[in-house]
C-alpha cells in the first residue's frame, strides 16, 4: 500500500507560480512511476504530468508543456509539479498518483494509488 498527500495547492493570479509536493509512505518509492493530472469543474480528470522511478524520463500533457516541471526527490519519498506562467485554465483539483510499475504512463487507468486532491486557482 501507497499512501499519497499532496500539498502547495492555493490561489495565484495569472502568470505566477505554485509548486506542488506530494509526500509517499513506504520504502520502495523509486520503483514507482508517479503522476499528476488534474480535474477542472465540469470536467473529467486529465493527465498533466508523469515521472520515471528514477526519474530520468518525464512525460507532460502539450497544454503544460514548457510551463510545468515535474521532478523527484527519493530520498524524500517526494514528487514535485512546478507550475509556471499560469492561466485560468489551470484551476482544477491536482491529483497526484502513483503506479506500481518503474515505468511512466499517461493513461490514469494504469495508476494504483491516488491521492485527495489539491486545489489550485489561477485568478485573472
Amino acid at each position: 500500500q501507497v499512501q499519497l498527500v499532496e500539498s502547495g495547492g492555493g490561489l495565484v493570479q495569472a502568470g505566477g507560480s505554485l509548486r506542488l509536493s506530494c509526500a509517499a509512505s513506504g520504502r520502495t518509492f523509486n520503483n514507482y512511476a508517479m503522476g499528476w493530472f488534474r480535474q477542472a469543474p465540469g470536467k473529467e480528470r486529465a493527465f498533466v504530468a508523469a515521472v520515471s522511478g528514477s526519474g530520468f524520463s518525464t512525460y507532460y500533457a502539450d497544454s503544460v508543456k514548457g510551463r510545468f516541471t515535474i521532478s523527484r526527490d527519493n530520498a524524500k519519498n517526494t514528487v514535485y509539479l512546478q507550475m509556471n506562467s499560469l492561466k485560468p485554465e489551470d484551476t482544477a483539483v491536482y491529483y497526484c498518483a502513483a503506479r506500481s510499475r518503474f515505468i511512466a504512463n499517461t493513461s490514469q487507468r494504469d495508476y494504483d494509488y491516488w491521492g485527495q486532491g489539491t486545489q489550485v486557482t489561477v485568478s485573472s
